[in-house]
């Protein structure tokens, strides 16, 4: 196989040993994003109605909806190359395996980035199809969020992926957790307008990788164009890119030691 493609029989062995669990992966890839939306949405949703976004009143289950997906691409593509990718490299031992063919750590890296951010693809396509089934929104703009969400899904595969060469244990990725990623939730315009932060504490989210993928998608979903929409593509590839060759740097280093 050509040199540029070595990286493809790594995705299928990966793709070909989930199937196996493709339901149960599924189900609980979407239970919790979804369990946000009934219990948000509609819960606090009767309560505040409408939200005010860029002077247009938007009803709080589409505000949520819009920015939760994202959320969910977030999760889907950290927790698979974290979790699952820490458990292929460290404790299983494939990586060392896959090593023994003509393919080497780059291509397995890569395939791996690859392989989180279809995960992440495919748990998002299943709740736009609960989110359509509940008519939250029906915008044809909405297949444009589709490739949007695959961004959002290597972006932060490439995130994972350093801490993942970083790792000794699995309870390491609580610091990830719990350092990045919920406060992240909280200040990327999620659950509430960024209107309600602080302005210091704005400007700052403003270049989260979140909020950017939250600006890009949630007009799609209100049948409009994002504004600033380059921008806003630009500063999640520059965190795909810095991403990707600090954990292949990370992950040679530590396959050396």
């Amino acid at each position: 196989m050509h040199n540029a493609f070595r990286f493809w029989p790594v995705f299928m062995r990966n793709l070909l040993v989930w199937r196996k669990l493709a339901i149960p992966s599924l189900v609980a890839n979407i239970a919790e994003p979804l369990m946000w939306l009934v219990a948000f949405g509609y819960g606090m949703g009767a309560l505040v109605g409408e939200v005010s976004l860029d002077g247009q009143k938007v009803p709080y289950i589409l505000f949520l909806a819009s920015g939760s997906i994202c959320m969910s691409a977030m999760n889907a593509a950290t927790f698979e190359a974290l979790y699952s990718a820490f458990s292929r490299m460290h404790v299983q031992k494939t990586w060392d395996g896959i090593m023994n063919a003509p393919v080497n750590l780059d291509d397995i890296v890569l395939a791996e980035l690859l392989w989180a951010a279809f995960k992440s693809l495919f748990t998002v396509t299943a709740i736009l199809g609960v989110m359509l089934a509940l008519g939250i929104s029906y915008s044809p703009k909405l297949l444009v969020a589709w490739p949007v969400l695959l961004g959002v899904g290597i972006t932060f595969s490439c995130l994972a992926l350093i801490f993942n060469a970083l790792a000794k244990g699995y309870d390491f990725f609580t610091y990830y957790f719990t350092l990045f990623l919920t406060p992240m939730m909280f200040l990327s315009g999620i659950f509430f307008p960024l209107e309600q932060l602080p302005p210091i504490v704005r400007s700052v989210s403003q270049w989260l990788p979140l909020t950017n993928a939250v600006d890009l998608v949630r007009p799609l979903f209100m049948d409009q164009w994002p504004d600033q929409a380059l921008r806003h593509a630009l500063v999640l590839l520059v965190y795909a890119t810095i991403g990707f060759w600090v954990a292949l740097a990370l992950t040679r280093k530590r396959f050396r030691g």
